[in-house]
């Protein structure tokens, strides 16, 4: 850094510095003046003010030296230890000062007690750190092509914010041939350049002419600027257009359509826009027959045929051309071509089909004749001579015949018409002729159906599951049967296959609607009576002969909660719901005073029976078990308890809908010796009562024996069978079932699973014929607290699954 440093001195004798001091109002002042470069980093030394000045660093801080500046961010700072001025922040001249050639900057810097006032210069000098630039990256300039060498054309200068001799010192164009560089000097704006035009241009040799000027400054090493030059040279009219070809020479067969292209031909002119643009047109001097046969295209130069060209009349032409540009002053070449005629193929062979059957059974054998087919050709010789073929990938040949020029189409293989119901057959005919010519002729032919397919059911088995109760006379199910033969070999019929099997006697019950399938029940199923069944649904087409197929149907019955308990105990003499029990007043808590017994028909939760107390008369005296049915005394009982008291039972079942039923018991509490009269009377129909459950005992006994031994038979029956088809029955119990209404046996034979079901049975409970394997009881007549232990009848309903 330079520092210049002027001092006025107070007498010529002293030589510590150039400090003027003059004393105004009781204030000193002082001035000094420093340079630096811009750019310079932040903390930059400038100068030492306080040596400068000859000031006593030591009081600088004491009497709060610094700069005054109204700027709230500084170019300088003063340190008030040493009284050295450091740069704040980077300084760009050219934001500072612009464009002035000299950059001041002046600080003034304060000290109190007493007071003085400095004033600091610095001199900012410049540095080249700035490029020309141009106002535009790129200049285009249209110049036609006819311009005189010398021709002028003034460019915007170059602007460079550095001053002095970093500023535009010289231009610089790239090197070429056409063009050179000029400059003109003005006071505001510096140097001026000038393109000049120094040798002549020629569009069809360069339609364009891309220079590059430079602008440099007078750095070391100096900064340029580029700024590229775009010349896009116009066309004059100055080229007559010219044939691509030396000689046009064209083969042209005879009988060629009118409108043929013949040949193109193409000139070229080197001009641009209307002048380069070429028409073309047939000599005014040839022949009129010529004229009348050809044409030309005036845009494309497509020479096209006119008339009829046979080459019997003229077998050589010479057409005289002439191409022209579009310029007001149009410039013209002319050109002649020679057509010569050839003898050609010119006749296509002809096919036609002289016998032909449309239709052909789909059974036809291979061989069959389906078509007579006849080819001629007009022409001769080779160009006369026809080959047909035809597309090997179809079940049909042609086969020549014994005369020239016959061929039979008959079948290859056999037809299918589900396959494929319709060929279009192509026949193609080819003469030997140089190039050949060849036509086709496209056959339809139909394959007509025979009844040979069956009708296919779209399941098989089919599976139901029909709910009991249904309505009669209303659709449950329906089967659906497809033919893929068409019209009457596809109408299918549908009926019940009766024979006179078991199965087939609930048939008598079904009706099918022979068109669509859908069958319909005559009467309601009852789940109690019948849980499965299965029929054969026939389907039959209406071909001939006609074809037919069958389906199993399996049906099975869903129960409904249909079915109302039904009290057995206890039943008075005209069949009501209604008893009386008698107990001695002595009995404990515990004591069981009856049972009443029901059973649903219903199975499932739909005959889940549960017990409630409806009607008591003293709740504390009586407790029901829910699911027994057992009535029995909660405490013993006081002399201020009541004698007679009424229980009514609410028995229902457990269906979505529950059904229920009640019954009455009469509760009459008596003395103990009473209570043992009562029971002498009762001994007598007591016996009674017991001979008849001995032969109640027997029969049940003697028809579960016999009801196994049929089951037996019934498994070993099944084991044998050879059906495949699975049965499921919907109500099958799992065999760890632990309800209140069933039990299960289960047995097995090979790999097949029987499981017989019935009712599960308590101490004390029996079943009466017609129970349906549902729990039921005999009554105890004798109102004692002991039950029958010695009743126990078992009666089984098998479901079998495999």
């Amino acid at each position: 850094m330079e520092q210049n440093r002027c001092y006025q001195r107070a007498t010529r004798g002293f030589l510590f510095g150039c400090v003027v001091a003059v004393l105004l109002w009781s204030v000193v002042s002082a001035q000094i003046r420093y340079s630096l470069s811009e750019e310079v980093n932040e903390g930059t030394v400038v100068g030492n003010i306080a040596k400068d000045l000859g000031i006593d660093k030591n009081t600088l801080k004491a009497r709060k030296y610094r700069i005054v500046s109204a700027s709230a961010d500084p170019l300088f700072h003063v340190n008030q230890n040493d009284g050295i001025l450091y740069v704040s922040r980077k300084i760009d001249r050219e934001e500072v000062c612009a464009q002035s050639s000299t950059c001041l900057i002046n600080l003034k810097t304060v000290l109190e007690n007493p007071l003085e006032v400095h004033y600091v210069e610095v001199e900012v000098m410049d540095i080249n750190d700035h490029s020309p630039i141009f106002p535009e990256e790129e200049k285009k300039l249209d110049i036609s092509e006819s311009v005189l060498p010398g021709a002028r054309f003034q460019l915007k200068p170059s602007r460079d914010p550095d001053s002095g001799s970093f500023s535009v010192q010289k231009y610089r164009l790239s090197p070429n041939d056409h063009f050179r560089l000029e400059f003109k000097d003005k006071i505001n704006d510096g140097k001026i350049p000038i393109l000049v035009v120094q040798k002549s241009l020629d569009r069809e040799a360069a339609g364009s002419h891309s220079l590059v000027l430079t602008a440099l400054d007078g750095g070391k090493p100096p900064k340029s600027g580029n700024m590229n030059i775009l010349i896009n040279v116009l066309d004059v009219n100055d080229n007559a257009p010219v044939f691509t070809e030396d000689v046009y020479s064209v083969m042209l067969n005879e009988n060629v359509p009118v409108g043929t292209t013949v040949i193109q031909v193409n000139a070229t002119d080197l001009d641009d826009g209307m002048n380069g643009e070429v028409i073309y047109s047939l000599s005014n001097s040839m022949n009129q027959n010529i004229l009348n046969q050809f044409n030309i295209n005036p845009l494309s130069g497509a020479i096209v045929v006119k008339g009829s060209i046979d080459y019997e009349e003229k077998d050589i032409y010479q057409i005289e051309i002439e191409a022209s540009d579009k310029s007001l002053l149009p410039l013209t070449t002319e050109k002649s071509v020679i057509i010569k005629i050839v003898d050609i193929n010119d006749n296509a062979p002809e096919i036609e089909v002289t016998s032909f059957s449309s239709s052909i059974p789909e059974d036809s054998r291979p061989g069959t004749t389906v078509a007579l087919i006849s080819v001629n050709d007009l022409d001769s010789g080779l160009n006369g001579k026809v080959i047909c073929s035809m597309d090997e990938n179809v079940p049909f040949m042609l086969t020549p015949s014994t005369k020239d020029k016959m061929y039979s189409l008959v079948t290859k293989s056999p037809l299918d018409r589900e396959k494929q119901s319709q060929y279009d057959l192509t026949v193609s005919a080819k003469d030997a002729g140089q190039p050949p010519l060849s036509s086709e002729k496209t056959i339809s032919v139909v394959v007509s159906d025979v009844n040979d397919n069956s009708p296919e059911f779209s399941l098989s088995p089919y599976t139901f599951y029909v709910t009991e109760g249904n309505d009669p006379g209303v659709s449950v199910f329906s089967v659906k049967a497809s033919d893929r033969d068409e019209n009457d070999n596809a109408l299918i019929s549908y009926h019940i296959l009766r024979d006179g099997s078991k199965d087939n006697k609930i048939t008598s019950f079904l009706n099918i609607n022979s068109e669509n399938g859908d069958i319909l029940a005559l009467k309601s199923f009852d789940f109690e009576t019948l849980k499965t069944f299965k029929f054969q649904v026939v389907a039959t087409d209406v071909g001939t002969p006609s074809l037919s197929s069958n389906v199993t149907v399996n049906v099975f019955i869903l129960d409904q909660n249909d079915n109302a308990p039904v009290i057995l105990y206890p039943v008075s003499s005209n069949g009501s719901a209604e008893g009386v029990e008698e107990i001695p007043r002595n009995v404990n808590a515990g004591h069981l005073v009856t049972k009443v017994r029901a059973y649903d028909a219903d199975i499932g939760y739909n005959g889940w029976l549960l017990f409630s107390l409806q009607e008591v008369t003293d709740h504390s005296l009586f407790g029901l078990d829910r699911y027994t049915g057992q009535i029995r005394s909660l405490r013993s009982f006081t002399e201020t308890d009541e004698a007679e008291h009424k229980l009514v039972i609410l028995v229902k079942d457990n269906g979505n809908v529950s059904l229920s039923a009640t019954a009455t018991v009469i509760v009459r509490v008596v003395e103990p010796k009473e209570a043992f009269a009562a029971s002498d009377v009762k001994s007598s129909a007591k016996d009674e009562e017991e001979n008849n459950v001995t032969l109640y005992l027997m029969i049940t006994l003697g028809s579960v024996s016999l009801l196994f031994v049929i089951s037996i038979i019934v498994l070993i029956a099944m084991q044998c069978s050879k059906s495949s088809t699975d049965y499921t029955s919907k109500y099958l119990q799992e065999t760890n079932y632990d309800g209140t209404l069933c039990h299960s046996i289960q047995y097995r034979s090979g790999d097949k699973r029987y499981m017989l079901v019935g009712p599960r049975m308590s101490i004390g409970s029996t079943i009466v014929p017609g129970s349906n394997a549902n729990t039921l009881v005999l009554p105890d007549r004798r109102g004692t607290s002991e039950e029958v232990r010695s009743d126990y009848f078992v009666t089984l309903n098998c479901f079998f699954s495999h």
